[in-house]
Order: structure tokens, then C-alpha cells, then sequence
């Protein structure tokens, strides 16, 4: 479908608000897929949740590894509480309304906590670099203050970064159709639906996206490259395995984040594949929240040690 282009009248938008889609072809699933997805969302959260709560209450965990996995685990939370809920709805009810600020709200949400798990990605490959490559250092350098700048810094550039193309599309002119294929308010979408001339936008977007995804991605390659090197050379069997283990949970994660996200988002014709698109963002926001916990954490020894800990002294004090 040809896009109409609103020639000189900016910002003449007459859709007051949008109908998210969802999967219609198997909405006659819709309350299977509900009690999936609800299970799936409240697995994510309580999991996510056990995280911090182990890592605040054991000081043995209050380390800058773990201090870096629980704002990880907080910004998994929080995106998930953005997008499932309207899903949940959109399984019960089918196609559901939302208005054109709270799409819009949602759509930045969205991209901000996306674009801050990367850059906390890449804040987690430079600390297992330091600690693996730099154990001498790592403790002068990953101090409480060092951290706290870090994370913080990791939300202020995903604010910055996704903020002026989110409100660079919401002044453009929407004047139907106001059909979402999708299941949130997604960017690729949403221009689809302006009838203003949106190249300029989707340049920005897409180039502003390939910075996020590449920028992360070249510090964790030459973050692992270096842990590689350095584990190679240990003269023990055992200290290289152990080594490898402190790793393995963050290259797991990297591969399904990294792997989606670029399917998604770094294509300049966002028009096409809406489908695979779905199915795509349904990895970043069902799947991968529900196995970070396992696969980052919950695996690990030192926070098995902890959950065992914090439920004998709930026993005691019964």
C-alpha cells in the first residue's frame, strides 16, 4: 500500500488513536496463547525479582558483576511490564485501542529500555574483561561510585539516543489508516501509518539503532577477545573451565538479544517481513526475560548459596 504524503501541511493528524493488531491468524488460540504468555510473564518478573532481592540482601553478592545484573534484571522488569500486559489484553479481546500519546509512549519506553540493556550489555563485557584481563586493577578501578556511573550512564544514552526520533514521528501527520500489525507500538509500524514524507525519520532511526546494536557489539567483541586470549594462556585446566564459565551465561543472552534485534530493527525498509518482525520482538519480550534468570544467575553457584541462605533464615524466623 502506496503511502499518501502530506505536502506542505505539517502536523494535520486526524487518527486520535491506534488498533494494535496482535496475531489475528491465531486468535482463535487466544486463550491458550493468554495462560502461555501469562505464565511466561509472571516467571519473567518473579525470576527477575528473586535476582535483585538475592543481590541486595547477601552481601556476598554486593559485587560490581552482580550490582550490573540486578539494573539488567530491573530494566527486564520494566520492559516486559510494557509490552505483555497489552498483549494479555489483545489475546482475550482480540484488537485492542490505544491512544495516540500512550502509543506513543509506549513505542519510547520501549526503545529507551532497549537501547539501555545493550549499552548494560557492553557494561558487563568491559567488567568480566577487567576482572578476567585486569584482576589487579579491577577493584581500583569497578568501585561502588565507578559503577553507579556506569548503569546511570547506560539510561541517560538510551533516553538521549531513542527520545528525539520518537518525537521527530509523533509530529508528523496521521490521518488514517490507524492499523497497527503488531502487538505494541512498534517504530517500523508507526511510520508506516504517517502520511507524511517519514525517509528522513527512518534514516535517523535506522542509523541511530545500528550505533546502539554496533557500538555494544564491538566493545563486547573486543572485550571476549581479550578474555580469550587471557584464559588461553592459564596453566590450569580447571582455572580456564572456571573462567569460561563466568562467561558462557553473558554470550548466551548476547547471541538471542543481538540476534532479534538486528532482524528487527536494523533493516532500512521496515515495511517488509511484519510477520517474522512479530515473532522476532515476541523472543525480546517473552522469551529472553524468561531465561535470563536461569541463564545468568540462577545457574551460578554463589546465588544458589544465596537463595538457600535467605529461605533458611525465613524458616528460622517462622
Amino acid at each position: 500500500m502506496e503511502k499518501l504524503v502530506v505536502g506542505p501541511l505539517r502536523n494535520r493528524t486526524t487518527v486520535q488513536e491506534f488498533l494494535l493488531e496482535g496475531f489475528p491468524a491465531v486468535q482463535h488460540l487466544g486463550h491458550i496463547f493468554f495462560l502461555v504468555h501469562f505464565l511466561a510473564y509472571l516467571t519473567s518478573v518473579m525470576g527477575n525479582m528473586t535476582i535483585i532481592t538475592i543481590i541486595w540482601a547477601d552481601h556476598r553478592l554486593q559485587t560490581p558483576m552482580y550490582f550490573f545484573l540486578s539494573s539488567f534484571s530491573f530494566v527486564e522488569c520494566c520492559l516486559i511490564t510494557t509490552v505483555i500486559p497489552k498483549l494479555l489484553t489483545i489475546f482475550l479481546s482480540g484488537r485492542q485501542t490505544i491512544s495516540f500519546a500512550a502509543c506513543f509512549t509506549q513505542d519510547f519506553i520501549i526503545l529507551f529500555l532497549g537501547a539501555t540493556v545493550f549499552f548494560l550489555l557492553s557494561v558487563l563485557s568491559m567488567d568480566r574483561y577487567m576482572a578476567i584481563c585486569k584482576p589487579l586493577h579491577y577493584a581500583t578501578f569497578m568501585t561502588p561510585k565507578m559503577c553507579f556511573l556506569l548503569v546511570s550512564g547506560c539510561f541517560a544514552l538510551g533516553f538521549l539516543f531513542m527520545l528525539v526520533p520518537v518525537v521527530m514521528l509523533s509530529q508528523l501527520s496521521f490521518c488514517g489508516p490507524n492499523v497497527i500489525p503488531h502487538f505494541f507500538c512498534d517504530f517500523g509500524p508507526l511510520t508506516n501509518l504517517s502520511c507524511s514524507e517519514t525517509r528522513s525519520i527512518e534514516i535517523l532511526f535506522f542509523n541511530l539503532a545500528l550505533f546502539v546494536l554496533c557500538s555494544s557489539l564491538v566493545i563486547t567483541i573486543i572485550a571476549y577477545s581479550n578474555i580469550v586470549v587471557t584464559i588461553m594462556r592459564l596453566p590450569s585446566a580447571r582455572e580456564r573451565q572456571r573462567a569460561f564459565s563466568t562467561c558462557s551465561s553473558h554470550l548466551m543472552v548476547l547471541s538471542l538479544m543481538y540476534g532479534s534485534c538486528v532482524f528487527i530493527y536494523v533493516k532500512p525498509k521496515q515495511a517488509s517481513r511484519l510477520d517474522s518482525n512479530r515473532e522476532a520482538a515476541l523472543v525480546n519480550t517473552v522469551v529472553t526475560p524468561l531465561l535470563n534468570p536461569v541463564i545468568y544467575t540462577l545457574r551460578n553457584k554463589q546465588v544458589h548459596q544465596a537463595l538457600r541462605d535467605v529461605l533458611s533464615r525465613v524458616q528460622l524466623q517462622k
